[in-house]
């Protein structure tokens, strides 16, 4: 009876791991792909495709204004379709910091807290760019 007991409580720890790993993989994997969406919107991304389209196509000085100015506009627009999605992510994102939480145990906490530190100050740093 008690093994069997045992067992059970073995199998939901592991599903409970495994449900974890899934979520944050899942939350990792959707970050990542907004960032990298993103990336070429990014001050840095679009320095980096206006270079390289200026080597391939040999622009003229005029067309690379002209052209810098296309991709300044796209990005704007791009940052105001997104902009309003931001306090709803933000939102979504504390959530799942809190869901977190109640599963960890009162040595995990501070370890948790750090890492999310590092995490946020790492976006800021991403978002500044």
């Amino acid at each position: 009876m008690e093994n069997t007991k045992l067992r059970r409580e073995a199998a939901a720890l592991a599903i409970v791991v495994f449900l974890l790993g899934a979520l944050v993989g899942g939350i990792a994997t959707h970050v990542w792909t907004i960032h990298a969406a993103t990336q070429q919107f990014s001050p840095h991304g679009r320095d980096q495709i206006l270079s390289q389209m200026t080597r391939e196509l040999d622009f003229t000085p005029e067309q690379m204004k002209l052209v810098t100015g296309i991709v300044d506009d796209t990005h704007g627009q791009i940052r105001a379709l997104y902009s309003p999605l931001d306090a709803q992510r933000e939102q979504i994102r504390q959530k799942a910091r809190e869901r977190i939480r109640a599963v960890l145990t009162p040595d995990q906490m501070p370890k948790f807290e750090d890492f999310l530190r590092r995490l946020d100050e790492q976006r800021k740093k991403e978002d500044s760019r």
